[in-house]
């Protein structure tokens, strides 16, 4: 799946989705995950495969739910613990990688960085008003970034008719004044139904971060009920037990 990018000289972005690799079930087909249980060798055919597309490195973090962020290099390895990226360097891939959370690409409109960060409700919330984007555009905006001249892309996840939580997910998001309770549609009990895109555009904009393109919280970006599209680690692990992953990929062209 390639995106519908806005033409920014230098700047290639992509999103995978289940289709095109040779995973078996329940990793059927294109699983990029080497941590869920699949093949190793056919994870490895998958991201050559992949790299291959993109004529660039993609570089996989091993993502742990947090706010860690990643600077990366020509140096830096596959699977340093964190959950947002970013370079100025040619030929690397930012790359996030997901199966109901929200993948989020960034770039400025001179195309002179690339980003990614995989946001889960988790890393969103973060701690005191902390999360993975904040903590991702600390890092940029002491580089030189500015809102008003960078661009986000959100990509496909657990859509808002599919995302049940509890009172602590929603209480991690509606505290200290944050008027948040809109993404949040009450249930039965204590159960809520949550916006996850919805919460992420909020805290773009709040950063000044205007420009997004992507999920509008709609049911065709649902990874839950789209099945023939998306994995849905919610979904398919229930039935199956596992599921596979894809990724949201971003980077400066050679």
């Amino acid at each position: 799946m390639i995106l519908d990018w806005p033409s920014i000289n230098g700047v290639k972005a992509c999103m995978t989705d289940r289709h095109g690799g040779i995973s078996a079930s329940p990793w059927d087909a294109m699983n990029l995950g080497d941590h869920v249980g699949d093949d190793p060798h056919a994870v490895a055919h998958n991201r050559q495969s992949l790299a291959q597309r993109l004529d660039a490195r993609p570089v996989f973090m091993a993502q742990v739910h947090g706010t860690q962020v990643l600077h990366l290099t020509q140096d830096t390895p596959d699977g340093l613990p964190a959950d947002a990226c970013w370079t100025q360097a040619r030929g690397l891939a930012c790359t996030a990688m997901v199966a109901d959370c929200l993948p989020l690409l960034l770039c400025d409109s001179s195309g002179q960085w690339v980003a990614a960060a995989h946001a889960g409700w988790r890393g969103l919330a973060g701690h005191q008003e902390v999360g993975v984007l904040e903590a991702l555009w600390l890092q940029l905006r002491s580089n030189g970034a500015e809102p008003s001249q960078t661009m986000a892309w959100l990509g496909p996840c657990i859509g808002p008719l599919a995302f049940e939580v509890g009172p602590e997910v929603r209480e991690a998001f509606v505290q200290e004044g944050l008027e948040l309770s809109e993404y949040f549609a009450a249930q039965p009990g204590d159960r809520f139904l949550a916006d996850l895109a919805g919460l992420a555009r909020w805290r773009l904009q709040r950063l000044g971060i205007v420009l997004l393109g992507g999920n509008t919280s709609q049911p065709d970006w649902c990874t839950f009920t789209q099945s023939s599209k998306f994995f849905s680690h919610r979904r398919d692990s229930r039935v199956l037990g596992n599921t596979g992953r894809m990724v949201a990929c971003i980077w400066r062209d050679h």
